[in-house]
């Protein structure tokens, strides 16, 4: 059985994912996907909108075979980490080869691309240093860089403003970094950009769009065109059990809290917090009404919207340097769920498969997985407050769903 990986957050699962798949499958000649998903925290430093278990329902109704979890570590890292972890879990399984989404569309830019970066990377590495001290953000010193070497070395290359096409470069760039033999793939993206709007008589909208309009909104039937019908049905369920969807701006009397009861000496013992933005993090808890409000007041040229939300995050959780720093690649694989195919898969290769693979975790020593389970648990309570009953499964009792 042949198997192509495709890696996801699936925030939510919508009609463009279904096209991803079918066109993944067709350009692979795969028997099976299999999807590295991000769990209940995402790599934009958010909280997802539906927990993993449903989105996991989503996936599988969509065509997914098999749904393994990116462990937190690395489903909230910036680019290159988040990819490093993706593409090592499904060369662990077993995939021939991963297919991603781009703007691009073909794969010789990106070889290009990373040839050109690999080639050159100490001159890279400089003209990103010299961008940085103007007080650019990394980004956009990263982007200074790369347009610096593509000019002085001619070829096609790809557009690293383009955001599927920055992940896609990290993909490839952890494959070869990796020495992995698993293929890369892509899949051009087709009608509706990454940040783009909803637009009315659409069948294909953005995930970033759906969202949008369900916060601005709480009628479901506003995205019901651009969602396959089983997508639908598990937001339509999930919002009936707890009458929103998870978001900063749902979980702001929370994360305000945890901002003002630390003291600005303990905030920069978390992950990816700068000393020097303590106070200003604590200042602006103190004085917002909302997420945004207070979003706008610590939001500077130094620090990306997305960077903000991940030391947010890390600082929710209660994820530190110490801990961040003592990872380097996923230690198991934790099985979401899996289709009839996909069982037959794992059953057949499960010899071949060179980390643990985890169906259950009542107890676990694994480091890692605990964080895992710990911040599933923080999302959970922080989606529960305020209730009288516990709806959402609990994370280590929960069992794969089957297909």
């Amino acid at each position: 059985m042949k198997a192509v990986g495709v890696v996801v957050e699936y925030n939510p699962f919508h009609n463009g994912h279904a096209y991803h798949l079918e066109q993944a499958k067709k350009v692979a000649q795969a028997d099976i996907v299999i999807a590295v998903m991000s769990g209940t925290f995402l790599q934009r430093g958010e909280p997802a909108m539906v927990d993993k278990w449903t989105r996991t329902k989503m996936a599988l109704s969509g065509g997914v075979d098999i749904v393994i979890e990116l462990p937190y570590v690395f489903s909230t890292a910036p680019a290159t980490d988040f990819a490093k972890g993706a593409i090592f879990l499904l060369s662990a399984i077993g995939c021939d080869s991963f297919a991603f989404g781009s703007e691009d569309g073909s794969i010789k830019p990106f070889m290009n691309t990373f040839q050109l970066i690999n080639n050159h990377r100490t001159e890279y590495d400089n003209l990103i240093k010299e961008s940085l001290k103007t007080g650019v953000s990394y980004p956009k010193s990263l982007h200074y860089a790369y347009e610096q070497l593509s000019q002085k070395f001619p070829a096609t290359y790809i557009d690293l403003a383009q955001p599927n096409n920055i992940l896609g470069f990290h993909y490839i760039e952890a494959a070869m970094t990796l020495g992995s033999n698993i293929k890369p793939l892509t899949i051009p993206r087709i009608a509706a950009g990454y940040h783009d709007p909803l637009q009315e008589g659409a069948s294909i909208a953005s995930a970033t769009g759906i969202r949008k309009a369900l916060a601005s909104t709480s009628e479901l039937q506003s995205v019901h065109d651009v969602l396959p019908k089983a997508s639908f049905d598990n937001l339509a369920d999930w919002y009936g059990k707890n009458h929103n969807f998870a978001s900063w701006e749902t979980f702001w009397p929370f994360l305000q809290f945890t901002l003002i009861r630390h003291t600005p000496s303990e905030l920069p013992r978390y992950a990816e917090v700068t000393e020097g933005i303590e106070n200003a993090l604590i200042k602006a808890a103190k004085t917002s009404h909302s997420f945004s409000s207070f979003m706008e007041k610590i939001k500077s040229k130094r620090y990306t919207w997305t960077r903000l939300q991940r030391m947010l995050t890390h600082i929710y959780t209660g994820f530190t340097k110490e801990q961040l720093h003592s990872f380097d690649a996923p230690s198991y694989i934790r099985l979401l769920g899996m289709s009839t195919k996909g069982q037959a898969f794992l059953g057949k290769y499960k010899k071949d498969i060179t980390l643990p693979l985890v169906s259950r975790v009542a107890a676990t020593d694994d480091v890692m997985l605990a964080i895992d389970i710990h911040v599933a648990e923080v999302y959970n309570s922080s989606i529960e407050q305020g209730t009288k009953m516990l709806s959402l499964p609990r994370d280590y009792q929960t069992p794969p769903i089957r297909f």
